[in-house]
């Protein structure tokens, strides 16, 4: 279904958001006029060419950037309106970020890299231990926690990250192309943790992908964007 039902608050939804960036004496209109709406625990991939505009939507879920225009909504609060200090903690507590590089500090355990961003949101040490297992257990991890990166594979590495971002228990988790580092068994194997964790949490999900098969199989709903712009016509559905 393309919009909340009535009575009920939208996880995500945005309405006619514009990102439009000046470039050589041109307007790049990388989002133009997009509006959308995303159910609470549904998990939604976002499609289209190279350009088309879906990792600066993302990237405007995320609060790494501001709207030209428009409204960005997450559990109803407007992201274009919050200043940096909100938009920091919307990103520590809110949403949790997967991407296609790990980003893990190759200088670091596996438990101190997942612990890092409860740090930064001051939660107890002792709280931050407990949690630091359970994301780590909930990827199948639990058994590698004072490896370092170097020591992990592809998948595995990527399965930190996505253990790093669950640890604040976001409500919302934001997948930039997860599976593009990795070969197709590896990325089908991350795709059905996201979507089990999805499910068990009761957690939302937008993924950016190119790879319309992996999220016709994953994603409850497709959403397909060129030219910054939403392709009209029908969505696929499936429950």
């Amino acid at each position: 279904m393309n919009s909340s039902s009535p009575g009920t608050l939208a996880a995500v939804r945005t309405e006619n958001v514009c990102r439009f960036y000046a470039m050589g004496g041109g307007t790049i209109r990388a989002v133009d006029g997009v509006s959308l709406s995303i159910e609470r625990g549904e998990f939604v991939a976002l499609l289209g060419q190279s350009g088309s505009g879906k990792s600066t939507l993302l990237n405007l879920l995320a609060g790494l950037d501001r709207p030209t225009s428009g409204s960005v909504l997450v559990n109803g609060r407007d992201l274009a309106k919050m200043s940096s200090e909100e938009l920091a903690r919307y990103r520590r507590n809110d949403a949790g970020m997967v991407f296609q590089a790990f980003h893990l500090i190759p200088t670091m355990t596996i438990t101190e890299n997942v612990e890092l961003p409860m740090r930064f949101a001051e939660v107890e040490r002792a709280e931050r231990a407990q949690r630091v297992r359970e994301s780590l257990e909930r990827v199948g991890l639990g058994h590698r926690l004072q490896h370092r990166p170097s020591e992990l594979s592809g998948g595995e590495q990527q399965r930190v990250s996505l253990a790093r971002a669950l640890a604040n228990r976001p409500s919302l988790l934001l997948a930039d192309e997860p599976t593009g580092n990795l070969d197709s068994r590896t990325g089908e194997d991350i795709l059905n943790l996201i979507r089990d964790v999805s499910l068990s949490l009761g957690m939302t999900v937008v993924m950016v992908t190119h790879e319309r098969a992996l999220a016709e199989r994953f994603a409850q709903r497709l959403i397909f964007l060129a030219d910054g712009k939403l392709i009209p016509g029908p969505q696929e559905v499936r429950a």
